[in-house]
């Protein structure tokens, strides 16, 4: 709240919230290293309620601009491998050689991606679709089309279609 105005980089209002963003060199306490620091504040203008970030660089020459993209990158980066090894095995794989290591880090990471562009083609009638539902979305899928070669004669499409449909959501989190 007081900061210098001759700190302030970048002023916007959008919705109610009034954003300033600071930009400034500061020293550090422990060591003597001057430190690029980018305060962040919003401002509820109705309610008065304050809230703050504070990023930090050793690039005295960053911009205030690109240290805020970089913090969302690295944000954006760890989900994607919290992805990874939640939902596409990257912890469970027991491999101690490069190769290995190497092709299951990255399939892990192609299946965050694809997996990403599949859940927005649900997401316009379940906006809540989750990797949870996609994958028991396919799993369903599985089961319908392995059950359906046990049948002496496969039945009429449209009753094949109604299968898919209500097969799919058993084990979905989200229905859709």
């Amino acid at each position: 709240d007081h900061i210098p105005q001759t700190y302030l980089k970048e002023s916007q209002v959008v919705e109610g919230i009034q954003t300033n963003i600071y930009q400034m060199q500061l020293w550090h306490k422990l060591f003597p290293e001057r430190l690029n620091i980018v305060i962040i504040v919003k401002v509820n203008l109705k309610t008065q309620t304050h809230a703050h970030v504070v990023l930090f660089s050793s690039d005295l020459a960053l911009a205030y601009d690109k240290l805020i993209d970089y913090y969302r990158l690295r944000f954006q980066i760890e989900f994607n491998f919290r992805d990874a090894k939640q939902f596409w095995g990257l912890e469970d794989f027991m491999n101690v050689n490069q190769t290995p290591i190497y092709n299951a880090a990255n399939l892990a990471m192609f299946m965050v991606n694809v997996s990403q562009l599949l859940i927005r083609y649900f997401q316009p009638t379940c906006p809540t679709f989750s990797v949870n539902d996609l994958k028991a979305h396919f799993r369903g899928r599985k089961y319908v089309t392995e059950t359906l070669k046990l049948l002496p004669q496969p039945p009429e499409p449209i009753f094949v279609d109604r299968i898919f449909a209500q097969i799919a959501q058993i084990g979905s989190i989200n229905a859709f």
